[in-house]
């Protein structure tokens, strides 16, 4: 069963409360997103460390329920 935005956006919020996050449905097939994550929580850290974060909050789902998720990262200005 497909993810829906919604979704993406509360599990990423429950683990990044200040995140401002931007889901946006690439083919409008409900299975490929992308998302725009910014967060405090991504300071200090590198690309690959911030999209760590990023799918640990998905729980485990990327790949299952989440078929695909091209992610973007930035800190606050």
């Amino acid at each position: 069963m497909a993810m829906d935005a919604d979704t993406i956006e509360k599990l990423i919020k429950e683990a990044l409360p200040d995140a401002e996050v931007k889901i946006s449905d690439l083919r409008g097939d409900g299975d490929h997103y992308a998302a725009y994550i910014v967060s405090s929580a991504f300071e200090g850290k590198n690309r690959v460390q911030q999209h760590q974060m990023v799918y640990k909050a998905l729980q485990g789902k990327m790949g299952n329920e989440l078929h695909a998720l091209a992610i973007q990262t930035a800190t606050p200005e």
